[in-house]
């Protein structure tokens, strides 16, 4: 398994963690519980995949040796994924899925609102076209939650479900790397030890307004996505994104 620098490896995070969310959503398609929903999901959808690409170029760029960002989306294998365990997880229903896009909505923002300000340009500029579409993308998962918490009986048990299911697999969202603080520590990124208070306070204020009840901070496990230690769904998933580029290396349509 490929090790790379630092940056290098922060940029695969941001990007692995978009492309698969984005391809999360895409499993709603023909599924969702309104057409104007399966719209909308898409929509988010796709503006994941024009950030993933953004990043992956720039870490193709940094690596150097013939590898594109189709390469680099298409023809790893799990353990050289980065991203978040959180969006690797299944949609589940409509509640776990809405959960899910409103954890990583708030961690993208607030990030993303840090990143916008860092001393590499080409960060900087990419977090700050990004951040844009996230803005959106908060709001969005963020009405969802309020509707569905503080909704009828039956939605509010199903959001309290589905952050049953999923609030463990957001320690990653709340720790701090040595990845992050070395890049901090060098001046490509600025410092990022509030994000996770940011994080928090958003996901606070929108539980509040959900009549949704906040768990106790997750506990770290043995899974971390950081060393390519995914579960179980990432290699579904990946099977089934990558299959026409690994059955038709090189291809041209």
């Amino acid at each position: 398994m490929t090790k790379y620098d630092e940056l290098t490896e922060f940029l695969l995070r941001l990007g692995d963690s978009a492309l698969i969310q984005a391809q999360r959503l895409c499993g709603w398609t023909g599924r969702a519980p309104a057409l104007e929903e399966e719209m909308g999901m898409m929509n988010v959808g796709l503006d994941l995949v024009g950030q993933a690409r953004n990043w992956y170029e720039y870490a193709a760029e940094r690596i150097n040796d013939g590898t594109d960002a189709d390469t680099l989306a298409f023809r790893r294998d799990e353990r050289a994924f980065r991203n978040l365990l959180l969006v690797e997880q299944p949609n589940g229903d409509f509640a776990v899925t809405m959960t899910k896009q409103f954890f990583y909505d708030a961690w993208q923002f607030h990030l993303l609102t840090m990143l916008k300000g860092a001393n590499d340009e080409r960060i900087a500029a990419i977090a700050a076209k990004s951040l844009k579409e996230v803005t959106y993308h908060l709001r969005r998962s963020s009405q969802w939650v309020e509707r569905l918490g503080d909704g009828t009986e039956e939605s509010h048990k199903r959001m309290e479900k589905a952050i049953d299911i999923v609030w463990r697999f957001t320690f990653e969202l709340v720790e701090k790397s040595d990845t992050e603080l070395a890049l901090s520590a060098s001046g490509n990124i600025p410092v990022l030890t509030e994000l996770p208070e940011q994080w928090l306070a958003t996901v606070n204020e929108v539980f509040a307004k959900a009549t949704l009840t906040v768990p106790d901070a997750p506990n770290t496990f043995y899974l971390s996505a950081r060393t390519g230690m995914h579960s179980e769904h990432l290699g579904t998933l990946l099977a089934e994104m990558q299959f026409l580029q690994r059955a038709y290396p090189d291809a041209s349509w």
